[in-house]
Parts: structure tokens; C-alpha cells; sequence
């Protein structure tokens, strides 16, 4: 059946050619419009509920509220592990679920749940899902600021609040929009216990005038003989002064208000986080993705919604997009690799040439590399697998070998073709090319299957490593089989148009050839003569490699967060807002700008956050890096 697949690619090589054009073409259009990431997707299914508890201590949170929780999810269908963090009026419960659940029946699965475990709570604390997201869901953080200081850090809030965060949750793709920093605008009804005792007022009943102050009411149907009505009540606060007025009670007719047992004002509530950019206030977004959603494209699409509310903030306010960009990352670890992949290509178009001497067969050789990895793609494609390290780096590892059944079928033929030149009875060369791809069949097709089989295990793993190592695999054995099929059926037809007339040209091997031809045959010869003597220095070079490797650092992956640093110092029993914001200015002075060295140059921006279900005295720190390239600055007199 090969031999037939190799005759019919002679016959029609034309037509061949074509549909190798028409395949590289369909790569060109459908590659560009694959996913990109920096690492497979790593999301085992999670729903995450989460439930105020407003006045609770952490461990009140944890035993009324998490452990309830907890209980009532751990015999769930599916269900893997339940773990939780609790804080101060604050509690999270993260519910695991096998590995091929699927995430909406997983969330229908824990409301389920969840509609029996409210009864079990605290009156007040409602539980809900966080919307769902990813292990590598943030994508992006977003800092608003005043240049000046002529918008105060709450109206820098209220705008990310309620102009920013409700725009880019229109985005698709968008799971959660995160601010923190500045204070939430609160209207605030101050009051003292002697206040209230002249009016003799009570607590409960100024809380209750200040609620019902709020209310907009139904008040049914007007009705006359040619139109109808609508009643409307309308008790929505327009300013202070509307609270203000309200009335909380009459004694003997005269009316008391709200202002005259209390202050009212906007103020910002209780901070239970911060944020700084540059050790200055700021307003931070975190902006998470859904799973499956295209990291790139996404960005695309928020910088074009942030480009949009620039032109409606005010002058004074500025939007940093450059904090942290998932994107950036993605783009370095992609980079890499296909840096890696331009090198190896051109090792492999230089010992080419070297060993055959000749142009032709070289770019015959050569033409399996890209027309190998388009198919290899395409099949990623069609089995939902996109584009990230650790694809690219089994595309990297094979690319040697994509490249070797080609060769040996090329140097074959071009051997067929030269022996066929200087014989007395020459023969078609057709016929010449097709019996050199025919003598040399078995091999490529037995080496190529064993390659593959070598690889066959890394698609039984399961959990994370196979998840990890699963798209490294496949694209390795994809590259191996379509370098088996680029060679029984492309290289035949390009040597049946470009080499049929070689061998006349071609005289003899290469200088190379001949070089290591000569250099062979001694060190072959002395092999044989002292057998031992190269086994025994071969098991000392192998134990001396085994005794390196295991002084090698491991890691799981490689480091794409170049130009990134965090630090997490710890503030013991103080206050978002008062020793934990100095403590980050004050490092920030420290770490502003790097001395300079080989491996830092500076420092661009500095973000600080704290949010529960996180201890409100940890501080966060992320420091963009400048390249060598950007310079270095001195660092500051003390």
C-alpha cells in the first residue's frame, strides 16, 4: 500500500504540490487564529461560594459558616476535595471536582447543595457562587489615579465602581472585575449617644428613618374616562439634604430630623485593603478571565474599552495599563520557544547542505519542517489543544527528527539518481526515484514508529502532569506521523520535479563526506581492536553525566515572569490604611530605584494590595523591572 501511496504522488506530483500549497495556505489562515497561552489549560473544574458574616470574628466565620459549608459539600456527586480561608466577616469555600466534570453541571451541583446549607447558617450571612474563572485568570491589573490630586481617591473609586468595572464586565470573556483601593463612597449618618438622648431619639429608630428614607413605592392606577395613569412614589435619595429632611418622629406635633441628632456626609467606608501605585494612592482593577477565553484577543478588547473611557474621565485622571499584563508573558514564553525553533531550523539547513552539497535537495529536505508543523497544528487544533510552551517545545524537540525521514529519503534518491547517471544502461529517472523511495520505506516507517512508541506514556499520565505534559506529547508524536506522510508522499513528488536531471551534474560525495569517510574507517578499526577500553570510558562519561544532573535545578516550567518581582512582608496587628501603607512606601523608597547590577535596572511601577479572605496586615508587592536597555538610574541619596 506505501509503494502505491509513493508511485501515485510520482504520478501526480503536480497535483501533489498543489495540495501541499493548498495546506500551507489553510495554515497561514487557521494558526494565526489559535488560541495562545503560556501553559496548557490547567483548570480542574472549581465552584467557589462565598458568604459574608458580617461582625464575626475568623474562627466564629469558620465554625458557623465554612465548616457548615464544608459539611453539606464534601458528599456532593464528583466531588474531590473542599477546602476553605476564612477572615474577619469573610468566608470562602472551594469545591474540586474530577478532572472531566464539566463546570456548569458542577455549579448546578453545589447550588444545589448550597440551598441546604443556608438553613444552617447565621441569620444575615448569604451565601453565593464566584462567577467562574481560571488558575491563570488574572490577566491584567489596571491602576486609576489623579495626576494632581484634584480628584480625591474615593471619586477615583466611585468611577472605577461604576463607569470602569461595569464596561469591561460587558467584555466576552470577562469572569470578574476586582477594585480595590481608594474607599467605597458610602452616605454616612454620624451620631452620638448624647445627641440622640436630647431628642430622645433612639438608635433603632434613627437607623430605621434612614432606611426607609430610600424607598420608592407603588401607588396603582389613576384612572379617567379617556386615559389611565401610573401612581408612582417616589423616595429615592437624590443628595444629603434628602436625608437630611427626613423626619424621624414628631413629639406634640413638631417634626424630628435626621440632621438635627446626626451628621450626615459622604465619606469612604472601612478599609478592609489598599492600593498604591509608585507608593502613591490609586485605585486598582484586577480583571479575571472565564476558561477558554482567548488571553490576547481578550486584551485586545479591553484596551480597546479603556481606550474608549479615557476620553470620558476626567483630565486630571490616568489609566495604567502596564502594571501587569498576562500578555506580555505570554508573548516572552512564545517568543522563546520560537526563537529556539529559528535556531534549530537553521543548524538543520546548514548540516544539510553541508553533507549533500547541493540546493536543491536541501530545500526538498527543508520543505518538511514547516509543511510537517502546519499539519501538526491543524490536528491541535481539531482536538482543542492551543498553542503554548509546551506545544511549541515538542514541535522544538522534534525538529531534528522531522527533518531526518526527508534526508534519508532525498540522499537515496540522489545516490539512485548519481549511480544511475554514470551507468551504460541509464533508466527513467522516475522510476529510479521511485525505487530509492521504495528500497528505504521499511526503515523510515519502523524508525519513525519506534520514535513514537517512545512516547506513547506521557499520553497515559493523569492529573496535572498529564494535563502539562499531554500537548507536549501530542504534538510530538503529530510531527513524527506527519513527517512520516510528508516523506512517502511530498518528498517523492519534489525529487520527481526538481532532481531528475541531479545526478548527471553531481560527481562523487561532498569534501565533508570524504573527510569523515576517511576518519571513519580508523576509529572504527581501533573500536574494534580495544572493545573494552570504550565501553569502560563510556560508563564513566555516563556516570559523571548522572552525577551533573543531579546537581541541576527542576522546575516544572520555565520562567516567563522575567521582569517581575513580589515581595509579601508581613505587618503584625496593624491596619490596611495606616502601618501597612507606610510600611509599602517606605520599601518602596528602599527598593526605588535597584543599584545596578546584572540582573535589575530599575524599577517602573510599584502595586500594593490587601484583600480578604487575606489577613488585612499582608502586604503584596509587584515590581516591574526595566530591561539593561532602558538604562539605569542612581540610586537615591539618603
Amino acid at each position: 500500500m506505501l509503494n502505491r501511496l509513493i508511485e501515485l504522488s510520482l504520478r501526480q506530483r503536480v497535483l501533489m504540490v498543489a495540495m501541499t500549497l493548498m495546506l500551507i495556505l489553510s495554515g497561514m489562515i487557521a494558526i494565526p487564529k489559535m488560541d495562545v497561552d503560556v501553559l496548557p489549560d490547567l483548570n480542574r473544574p472549581v465552584v467557589t461560594i462565598m458568604t459574608e458574616a458580617h461582625g464575626m470574628a475568623p474562627e466564629e466565620t469558620e465554625a458557623l459558616v465554612s465548616f457548615p459549608i464544608e459539611t453539606m459539600m464534601n458528599g456532593a456527586t464528583g466531588v474531590q476535595r473542599v477546602r476553605s480561608a476564612s477572615s474577619a466577616g469573610f468566608s470562602i469555600v472551594f469545591v474540586e471536582f474530577d478532572w472531566n466534570t464539566d463546570i456548569f453541571r458542577a455549579r448546578q451541583i453545589v447550588n444545589e447543595k448550597l440551598q441546604l446549607a443556608q438553613a444552617r447558617l447565621p441569620e444575615g450571612s448569604v451565601a453565593s457562587l464566584a462567577p467562574i474563572s481560571s488558575i491563570m485568570g488574572e490577566i491584567m491589573l489596571i491602576s486609576l489615579s489623579s495626576k494632581d490630586g484634584k480628584t480625591a481617591p474615593i471619586d477615583v473609586r466611585s468611577l472605577a465602581d461604576f463607569v470602569v468595572r461595569p464596561r469591561l464586565l460587558a467584555i466576552p470573556g470577562v469572569s470578574q472585575v476586582v477594585p480595590i483601593g481608594g474607599g467605597s463612597k458610602q452616605y454616612q449618618v454620624l451620631t452620638t449617644p448624647e445627641r440622640l438622648k436630647q431628642f430622645d431619639v433612639t438608635l433603632d429608630e434613627l437607623v430605621e428613618a434612614a432606611r426607609e428614607s430610600n424607598l420608592n413605592a407603588g401607588g396603582g392606577f389613576f384612572q379617567e374616562p379617556q386615559r389611565e395613569a401610573v401612581i408612582r412614589i417616589q423616595g429615592r435619595v437624590r443628595d444629603l439634604d434628602d436625608i437630611k429632611k427626613t423626619v424621624i418622629k414628631s413629639v406634640q406635633g413638631v417634626p424630628i430630623t435626621i440632621d438635627q441628632v446626626a451628621d450626615v456626609q459622604f465619606a469612604k467606608g472601612l478599609p478592609r485593603g489598599d492600593a498604591s501605585v509608585n507608593g502613591e494612592p490609586a485605585v486598582i482593577l484586577s480583571v479575571q478571565k472565564q476558561p477558554d477565553s482567548n488571553t490576547l484577543l481578550l486584551t485586545k478588547e479591553i484596551d480597546k474599552a479603556l481606550n474608549d473611557l479615557s476620553a470620558t474621565l476626567p483630565d486630571d485622571v490616568k489609566i495604567n495599563r502596564e502594571l501587569f499584563r498576562q500578555e506580555h508573558f505570554i508573548n516572552n514564553a512564545i517568543s522563546n520557544v520560537v526563537k529556539a525553533l529559528g535556531e534549530a531550523g537553521i543548524i538543520v539547513l546548514i548540516v544539510i547542505l553541508a553533507f549533500l552539497m547541493n540546493i536543491r535537495a536541501t530545500i526538498i529536505s527543508l520543505i518538511s519542517i514547516p509543511v510537517s508543523f502546519i499539519l501538526t497544528l491543524l490536528l491541535l487544533s481539531r482536538f482543542g489543544i492551543n498553542i503554548n510552551t509546551m506545544t511549541l517545545g515538542g514541535l522544538a524537540i522534534a525538529i531534528g527528527l522531522v527533518v531526518d525521514d526527508s534526508i534519508v529519503d532525498v540522499e537515496n534518491v540522489f545516490r539512485r539518481l548519481r549511480l544511475n547517471a554514470a551507468a551504460p544502461n541509464k533508466q527513467n529517472p522516475l522510476r529510479v526515484i521511485y525505487s530509492a523511495s521504495a528500497e528505504i520505506r521499511n526503515s523510515i516507517v519502523f524508525a519513525t514508529l519506534i520514535i513514537v512508541l517512545v512516547f506513547v506514556p506521557l499520553l497515559s499520565l493523569e492529573g496535572m502532569e498529564g494535563r502539562v505534559f499531554l500537548p507536549l506529547g501530542l504534538a510530538f508524536i503529530f510531527s513524527m506521523l506527519a513527517s512520516l506522510i510528508v516523506s512517502l508522499t511530498v518528498t517523492p513528488a519534489l525529487c520527481g520535479l526538481m532532481l531528475r536531471k541531479a545526478g548527471a551534474s553531481h560527481h562523487g560525495d561532498s569534501k565533508l563526506v570524504h573527510f569523515l569517510k576517511r576518519l571513519n574507517g580508523p576509529t572504527v578499526k581501533w573500536s574494534l581492536d580495544h572493545p573494552w577500553v570504550v565501553i569502560g570510558s563510556t560508563a564513566i562519561l555516563t556516570g559523571i553525566a548522572l552525577a551533573i544532573c543531579r546537581c541541576w535545578d527542576a522546575s516544572s516550567c520555565q520562567n516567563s515572569m522575567r521582569g517581575r518581582l513580589r515581595s509579601a512582608p508581613f505587618c503584625h496587628q496593624a491596619p490596611a490604611s495606616t502601618k501597612v501603607t507606610v510600611l509599602e512606601r517606605s520599601s518602596r523608597k528602599r527598593r526605588l530605584p535597584f543599584p545596578k547590577s546584572p540582573t535589575s535596572a530599575g524599577v517602573r511601577a510599584a502595586l500594593k494590595w490587601t484583600s480578604m479572605p487575606k489577613e488585612s496586615t499582608t502586604l503584596k508587592s509587584t515590581l516591574a523591572l526595566r530591561s539593561r536597555s532602558e538604562g539605569v538610574q542612581s540610586p537615591p541619596k539618603s
